[in-house]
């Protein structure tokens, strides 16, 4: 039971910590500045982490990869914590299991992000953080939007990206136990 809870606390810390790693990363992708007191939380919070690392590995094409790096050392280093070093793993499948859940924070931001649009659209439009929620959104919804515009002035594009997320999740949910036996 102790471990369970273990484990769950260091999930979580490690989750929200790489989701702020992440959303920096995809804001500098993205070009989107976010209100003030976001992006100082955001900067505040991971630059202790991220700028050991660009020193090391500098931004390349236009994008900060050390952010990357850090959501992928985070996820690492939470699945050690996890697994506890267990002689049955290999540093491959170590590095494998930090991938993968790296790709599942990746997913499980865009869903909240997504939401969280959901949401701002319903309640308040025009709220001070919902044009920010939206250019991230953007990449994601435009080539859905295309493929289904508007139907009686709803837009379904959301709706049908949040169920594609889930059904890639399961798919990689799925694939994970023979990745690991490779």
């Amino acid at each position: 039971m102790l471990y369970g809870i273990f484990t769950f606390v260091v999930d979580t810390i490690a989750g929200l910590f790489a989701g702020f790693l992440l959303l920096r990363f995809w804001m500098q992708v993205q070009r989107v500045r976010p209100p003030m007191g976001l992006a100082q939380s955001i900067y505040q919070l991971t630059d202790w982490l991220v700028h050991p690392i660009r020193r090391l590995i500098p931004g390349f094409a236009g994008y900060d990869w050390a952010s990357l790096i850090a959501a992928f050392l985070v996820a690492l280093l939470s699945i050690v914590i996890n697994i506890w070093l267990s002689p049955q793993f290999s540093f491959y499948s170590l590095a494998l299991l930090a991938v993968f859940r790296l790709v599942q924070w990746i997913l499980y931001g865009l869903m909240a992000l997504l939401v969280i649009e959901a949401v701002f659209s319903w309640v308040n439009p025009h709220a001070p953080f919902a044009p920010f929620i939206r250019a991230l959104n953007e990449p994601l919804l435009s080539p859905l939007r295309r493929l289904l515009p508007p139907l009686g002035g709803l837009d379904f594009s959301p709706l049908v990206a949040l169920i594609l997320l889930q059904v890639l999740n399961r798919i990689l949910n799925e694939m994970l136990p023979a990745i690991l036996m490779m």
